[in-house]
């Protein structure tokens, strides 16, 4: 690796070197064991005798920042010292830049407990798709050949709306698979769902608006509005889903999961889609659908779109390949109104220009060919067998102890805690202890953005092998003497 020494005039230039560099060290740019550039390969880099780099190089070794050895070059060694601005217990950096009060209260949500793997046995988290039995075979040679034309030259900067291909393939599955009536212009690609809400907030809120959400609900769906100065109100859900009625007349957006409520499961009745339809109407207000896991049912008719039953252009339709594929790919995609269509499309070039075009590219044949939906039907089967499982188990062994909120889709079920496992502190313990040995799962309270939600365990099963399911449920409840 190439060290860059800028030296200033002719004077004390060993001494010039000797400061770059360990200034380099302290900053944690140069780590133990990196090799510093050769002598005579620097000092013709830097036109300057070979000598006047050996003298630097000699200090840096005499003063423990380096050591020379014959045959070896000279290495850093370690020298115990912090890197200059690292972060204390407090995260913060001393006297310098802060960032917004604003931010503070968000930053868990992004912190590496919350989004980092997981070494448990028995992986009970929230929202990933089993990565074992993606396709790989059939993915890598299309993604393969769009980095050959890239690589020749194929492919430039893209269109911030997205790759032509994957837009019309969307517009035809969603159609197919979900009744969204668009067209390829009506759709936009995202770097997933959380810029996809990012960019409609951009697009549709001044600071001070309110946009409405599900209590509980999805606490990531929140950032992006809070972010922009909005003002996020929860809506209390039944078992019919939202509570219309209950929306704040001044709201600018409402952010709902009808087909499959986060985190309790329920899908949002026609009654209710219809009545918020009208309300959306009434008020002028956005309604965003986001459809985060839908393609996977175990029971039941399918729900209808939000969008599918709109006909004032009052619905954007959101949803991301992060479930049905990998949540890794990072692409997502939204549908708007003809009337946002300009608008969205200069918000996205505004925030990142455009969604990598190689993995698009790869995706629109994934989906044309038809591999998409031969996964989604693999892994129907898949976690329509650990729902199952996950569902029964509950029932039979743990009737006593926990209310299983009713859910025929998605990849998690919700069920309520009963009896001393009603209060949220002995939950807390609960997973605590599950966690301790092994078990990664979330309490309710930990999925729900209103941390005062009523008291339960949020289980999900894409990522956790079927023989797991048993045994990490008893790890959570313990055997029936124990409660």
């Amino acid at each position: 690796m190439d060290v860059h020494v800028r030296l200033d005039g002719k004077r004390d230039l060993s001494g010039q070197i000797y400061r770059q560099l360990r200034a380099a060290i302290h900053d944690g740019l140069l780590r133990p064991g990196d090799p510093l550039p050769p002598t005579r390969e620097l000092s013709r880099r830097l036109a300057v005798a070979r000598n006047t780099v050996g003298v630097a190089y000699e200090r840096l070794v005499a003063e423990g920042y380096a050591d020379s050895r014959i045959g070896s070059g000279t290495r850093v060694r370690a020298t115990g010292l912090p890197a200059r601005g690292a972060t204390t217990d407090t995260g913060t950096t001393g006297p310098g830049l802060r960032p917004r009060a604003l931010w503070a209260g968000l930053s868990p949500w992004a912190s590496p407990e919350t989004t980092g793997a997981t070494t448990a046995a028995h992986d009970f988290r929230v929202g990933l798709p089993d990565a074992r039995l993606f396709p790989y075979d059939a993915w890598r040679p299309l993604i393969a050949r769009e980095m050959r034309l890239s690589a020749t030259g194929g492919v430039g900067y893209g269109d911030p709306a997205g790759h032509a291909g994957l837009r019309s393939a969307l517009a035809r599955h969603l159609g197919l698979s979900r009744g969204v009536r668009t067209r390829p212009d009506d759709v936009l690609v995202t770097t997933g769902t959380q810029q996809a809400l990012d960019l409609i907030g951009r697009v549709l809120l001044e600071p001070g608006d309110r946009v409405a959400v599900e209590e509980p609900g999805y606490p990531p769906a929140r950032l992006p509005f809070l972010a922009q100065g909005a003002d996020v109100t929860g809506v209390p859900v039944d078992a019919e889903g939202l509570l219309v009625d209950a929306i704040p007349p001044d709201t600018r957006a409402v952010y709902v999961t009808p087909a499959h409520q986060f985190p309790l499961g329920m899908p949002m009745s026609l009654r209710r889609r219809t009545a918020l339809l009208r309300w959306a109407r009434r008020h002028g207000a956005a309604v965003i659908e986001d459809d985060y896991d839908s393609e996977f049912r175990f029971g039941g008719r399918p729900v209808e779109t939000l969008q599918s039953l709109d006909r004032d252009g009052h619905v954007i339709y959101v949803g991301s390949f992060s479930k049905v594929m990998l949540p890794s790919l990072r692409v997502g995609y939204l549908v708007a109104p003809a009337t946002l269509r300009t608008a969205l499309r200069t918000a996205k070039y505004t925030a990142d220009w455009h969604t990598a075009v190689p993995t698009q590219a790869a995706l629109a044949r994934f989906v044309d060919d038809g591999l998409l939906a031969r996964h989604i039907r693999r892994m129907q089967h898949t976690y329509a067998a650990r729902h199952r499982s996950v569902t029964g188990l509950l029932t039979d062994h743990f009737a006593d102890r926990t209310e299983l909120v009713p859910s025929a889709a998605g990849l998690h079920v919700t069920a309520f805690t009963r009896g001393r496992l009603a209060e949220p502190g002995a939950v807390a313990d609960l997973a605590g202890r599950a966690r301790a040995s092994g078990v990664a799962v979330y309490t309710l309270a930990e999925v729900a953005a209103n941390r005062s939600a009523r008291a339960g365990f949020v289980f999900g099963y894409g990522s956790i092998s079927a023989p797991d399911i048993e045994p990490g449920l008893f790890r959570v409840f313990g055997p029936p003497q124990d409660l």
